[in-house]
């Protein structure tokens, strides 16, 4: 594979609270924005119809270039203090949650 430029997914599965949809979307926003600064991709978002998980299960993905730039982004994300702030709220409205990293194979 040298040479080739790798591409990985960035998923993240979250159970939310019921009824808590709509402050899910209000927080997710404030996320988005400084994510962005940080060279995060666009997040794509599912909400699950059927499978393995619950109707309450949001999937968000983001798509990285390579390792490197997904750490560099998340070390950076980490430190900042309003990113840190949105931490209790989102307590309330998020019940858990798991991460994946995927491969995109050639």
């Amino acid at each position: 594979m040298k040479g080739e430029r790798m591409a990985y997914i960035q998923r993240e599965i979250q159970h939310i609270y019921p009824g808590k949809w709509e402050d899910l979307e209000a927080i997710d926003k404030e996320y988005s924005k400084i994510e962005a600064k940080y060279g995060f991709s666009p997040k794509k978002r599912y909400q699950i119809i059927t499978g393995s998980d619950e109707m309450n299960t949001l999937i968000v993905e983001h798509h990285w270039e390579s390792l490197a730039a997904m750490e560099t982004a998340f070390n950076k994300l980490m430190a900042d203090p309003e990113w840190q702030a949105l931490g209790p709220r989102a307590e309330t409205i998020i019940r858990d949650d798991r991460l994946e990293l995927l491969f995109i194979m050639p």
